[in-house]
């Protein structure tokens, strides 16, 4: 799989069917490959917009699919759903909006102390076993969660590949247990938010831009908790960096995360193409030692 997945978390809300066609096209003509959405992004419209493009923008077989079951809305309620019959009801209703038997890999979207893990793992043993997913995994899941998650499937030998986490130099919490774990027992990290949900662009250093997740009626309070002190250091730590090596802030966020331990492929999400175009360009970006030092320390 490629060293990027693009993320489709705003298709159906503030991208539309062309413009995530545009972004799909730009994305794999770029080399990458891996697409992730869930069944509750835009209350499903994501995946039916995927579902559209596959054979039209990229063949199916030339694209990695990964969805997420597990969260859903009513109305301005978030409801967390783990049980079996809730996952799989979820998995079927997302094959036929994207339009195919099958996902490359399919993630329980979150955790919850409501479903014994025995029975939301059962789920994904047997989506693997009749076909509807190649591969599985875990998305915000702990450290610890998610070594138990693995030991379980383990014993029904199907392994668990994957966890899907929050992870920027705004939110290093998961350095405190799960990247330890990643690299112990073998899954890749999928770090979902590697801009620190748009902050280290740089665009909020003057300002609520009206355009952004953040000044969205979709996502009021998107960015909100990264609008401190700190955060304000780190960003203007990054802008440093990037001015000096005439590149982007966008493009030196990412490669950060994308160049730790454990990390298989930080998730883009953009809201324009020129916005995907910027992250894009970052596959080409290896930071050097000296400025990896400084952000880890201002980040810290």
């Amino acid at each position: 799989m490629s060293r990027l997945a693009l993320g489709t978390m705003t298709w159906g809300s503030s991208v539309d069917a062309e413009g995530a066609r545009d972004q799909l096209a730009l994305y794999v003509e770029a080399g990458g490959n891996l697409v992730d959405t869930a069944s509750g992004y835009a209350g499903g419209a994501s995946e039916e917009i995927i579902g559209t493009l596959l054979g039209d923008v990229v063949a199916r077989d030339d694209l990695l699919l990964c969805t997420k079951s597990g969260i859903s809305r009513q109305g301005d309620d978030r409801v967390v759903d783990t049980s079996r019959r809730g996952l799989l009801r979820q998995l079927d209703n997302s094959l036929s909006r994207l339009r195919t038997d099958h996902v490359d890999l399919w993630l329980v979207h979150a955790w919850s102390d409501a479903t014994p893990l025995e029975e939301t793992l059962s789920a994904l043993s047997y989506a693997v076993g009749t076909g509807r997913a190649t591969y599985v995994g875990v998305s915000n899941y702990s450290g610890w969660q998610t070594a138990r998650a693995l030991t379980l499937l383990g014993q029904e030998r199907v392994p668990l590949v994957a966890n899907q986490s929050q992870y920027s130099l705004l939110h290093r919490v998961p350095e405190d247990d799960l990247v330890p774990a990643a690299e112990a027992l073998g899954f890749g990290l999928l770090p979902w938010s590697p801009l620190g949900r748009g902050v280290l662009s740089g665009k909020y250093r003057t300002g609520m831009p009206s355009d952004s997740r953040a000044g969205s009626r979709d996502f009021p309070r998107f960015a909100e908790r990264y609008l401190d002190e700190r955060s304000i250091t780190v960003t203007e730590a990054v802008v440093t960096a990037a001015r000096g090596l005439q590149v982007s802030p966008v493009e030196v966020a990412l490669a950060w995360v994308r160049d730790r331990p454990g990390v298989s492929a930080p998730v883009l999400g953009a809201r324009t193409l020129p916005q995907l175009r910027t992250a894009l360009a970052s596959e080409t970006l290896t930071l050097p030692p000296e400025i990896v030092e400084a952000l880890d320390e201002v980040s810290d």
